[in-house]
């Protein structure tokens, strides 16, 4: 049996959030995320700090759930940053969990970050599936799943 892959994971909090998840469950996920070694910093930060990201690399003027940074393949590197109020905001609107919601990002980051990505409709389908796998194996629901929503959040 091989030993799992080792994931260098600094977590950065440049946000107040008191939802975001420890770093011991996040590198948890990470672990769960990836097959390979990597070094990746994990920045959770706020409103303003997401939009500038956002506009200056992806061309965006709002904050983004997640952006991925890719710098190097051998060993994986790169920056993954989460914008911890829209995660929360989504996660409401959703109906789901805002760990659930973390989790999610986390490991879509992690497999962006890993080549994959979801701009072609195999691709997509590829990738979610890979999700889905991801944070069964982690305990959480399809993330993808349609939510009912019950009649008390209508």
């Amino acid at each position: 049996m091989s030993a799992a892959p080792r994931i260098a994971l600094v977590v950065q909090r440049a946000s107040r959030a008191s939802h975001v998840p420890p770093d011991a469950v996040l590198r948890r996920w990470a672990r769960a995320a990836l097959a390979r070694e990597a070094q990746v910093t994990l920045r959770y930060v706020a409103e303003a700090e997401g939009r500038r990201l956002n506009r200056e690399f992806r061309g965006g003027d709002y904050a983004t759930n997640v952006l991925t940074f890719v710098y190097g393949t051998r060993p994986l590197a790169g920056d993954i940053v989460v914008c911890a109020p829209v995660v929360a905001r989504e996660a409401k609107a959703q109906g789901k969990p805002v760990a659930a919601h973390h989790a999610h990002l986390l490991v879509h980051g992690l497999l962006h970050l890993a080549g994959l990505d979801h701009e072609r409709d195999d691709e997509a389908r590829r990738m979610e599936a890979r999700e889905r796998r991801i944070l069964a194996s982690l305990g959480f629901p399809d993330p993808y799943a349609p939510v009912t929503m019950s009649p008390d959040r209508l």
